[in-house]
């Protein structure tokens, strides 16, 4: 593509052949070659400009950069005042613009950021409409994947998978927006057709992440100033000022006036499905028994959040009924297993806070037994470790502790740290430092009415040991566990 195309939008200095061509664009030094073109960008951690020599000797000789750098003169380079704010620019320009050619819809929320844009995606696919994802796991869209790395990814790959997903025939693209995507300009160049707020809490802040509450919030609301339409939690106090900048506002929740309300909300347990159920008011009707396959209420926000944004284009909560029903999010309280006898969930939980909100979750459907596996990882704060494991003590009839992600610690002594906290909240706890052994262990014991919660791995396919990510599948741990459970 013709540089000064590329360029296009970006206040810039430097003179250039007017045919000057760039083959692609790069921001890490390593991806760099003959005709790329290196962006010295300024991270918290790292500066980019340090390593335009190792992007030269790459073969890079077209450079964009905030200041004089150590490159050979047969290199070009563009100054421009800051490469954050180009970088989204220039990328857009190189790869058509698709997020102009798709219907995008932005979620952002301290949480529920991962299940809200999976139940989108479910409903919109169920009726036709194909849709991209981007977020937390990944990007997916029809029969293909992606890894991304950050929840919002940089805005090259962002722009790079809009358009792939649309050469492939998406007409929707669903994302997760985190503050610190919008504070690093990822999203910048991409017009929002529908914005969502589930929510905001004391997150992310300190270290190389936001300053302070207040910044973390500012952020999070510039995704409003950048959208047609607003969705918004109207449980959450910050709702009304979070959209103050957006042309059309829509709200959900269980509050009296919100434009899709939760009624006669109920736990649910068929032996097929283990949720929640809830009746939807919305503009003067009512839809009765809508069911989500996710326990919890925060689970009837998710699925408000995403009843809103479909109905908003066009598709009625009467065809949003099924593919909610059946929607599943990879280790977010992800069902392995419901039947009459009992029940198995994967879950992300790996903290004391999260722990114990999911487990007071699960208590809500009555168990005969909440059985509680879960480890913590190795090299990480001490202090989760006695949260984990008071959280569990107090929580479950029976604590399966065995290890996360050990790395270079020792897995029985991790273990046996977190028992002691298990046993001093009184409850009732037995050590298996191997996970996959602690799995079919905890689904062998299992009678009539209990639940199992997997916890801390949740869509994580690996153990971090000894410093090399090693393959692991807890879902395929699950299944040879239960065929040798059918056999005995």
């Amino acid at each position: 593509m013709i540089l000064s195309e590329v360029l296009k939008g970006v206040e810039y200095s430097g003179q250039f052949v007017p045919n000057t061509q760039t083959l692609d664009i790069a921001y890490d030094s390593r991806k760099t070659g003959a005709g790329i073109t290196f962006v010295c960008l300024t991270g918290a951690t790292y500066d980019g400009h340090s390593f335009a020599r190792a992007a030269y000797d790459n073969g890079s000789r077209i450079f964009i950069a905030e200041h004089d750098i150590d490159v050979p003169p047969d290199a070009l380079v563009i100054k421009v005042k800051n490469s954050r704010e180009a970088l989204p620019v220039m990328c857009a320009n190189f790869f058509g613009h698709p997020a102009e050619k798709l219907k995008i819809i932005g979620i952002t929320g301290t949480k529920g950021k991962t299940t809200t844009a999976h139940l989108v995606k479910a409903v919109l696919d169920a009726n036709g409409i194909k849709t991209g994802i981007i977020g937390t796991l990944g990007a997916a869209w029809g029969d293909k994947t992606a890894h991304t790395g950050y929840t919002t990814p940089e805005s090259y790959e962002l722009q790079k998978l809009l358009s792939q997903m649309l050469a492939d025939g998406c007409k929707c693209a669903v994302m997760e927006v985190s503050s610190l995507g919008l504070k690093a300009h990822r999203t910048d160049c991409i017009s929002f057709d529908t914005a969502v707020f589930l929510n905001i809490s004391t997150d992310h802040i300190g270290g190389t992440e936001h300053e302070s509450y207040e910044e973390y919030y500012a952020w999070k609301k510039v995704l409003f100033s950048h959208c047609k339409r607003a969705i918004g939690c109207a449980d959450d106090p910050a709702s009304v000022d979070m959209l103050e900048k957006a042309p059309e506002k829509i709200f959900f929740g269980y509050a009296a006036g919100s434009d899709f309300r939760a009624l006669n909300v109920h736990a649910l347990n068929d032996g097929e499905c283990l949720g929640v159920s809830f009746d939807c008011e919305y503009a003067g009707k009512l839809c009765k028994d809508i069911a989500v396959g996710l326990p919890g209420d925060y689970s009837v926000h998710n699925a408000l959040a995403a009843l809103a944004v479909c109905a908003s284009m066009g598709i009625s909560l009467e065809s949003q009924r099924k593919a909610l029903r059946t929607a599943r999010v990879s280790g977010r309280t992800e069902p392995v297993e419901v039947n009459d006898d009992f029940a198995i969930f994967i879950d992300y939980a790996h903290n004391g806070t999260s722990l114990e909100n999911l487990l007071k979750t699960m208590r809500a459907y009555k168990p005969k037994r909440l059985i509680c596996l879960f480890g913590c990882v190795g090299g990480r704060a001490q202090v989760r470790r006695k949260e984990m494991g008071t959280a569990a003590g107090r929580l479950s009839e029976l604590s399966i502790v065995t290890s996360d992600d050990p790395d270079f610690e020792n897995p029985q002594a991790i273990a046996d740290e977190v028992s002691r906290y298990v046993a001093l909240a009184g409850g009732e706890y037995i050590t298996v430092p191997d996970r996959a052994e602690a799995i079919e262990i905890a689904v062998n014991q299992l009678k009539k009415g209990d639940i199992l919660m997997l916890c801390g791995k949740g869509h994580e396919q690996y153990q971090k040991i000894n410093g090399v990510k090693t393959p692991f599948s807890e879902r395929e741990c699950v299944r040879k566990a239960l065929a040798g459970k059918i056999k005995k």
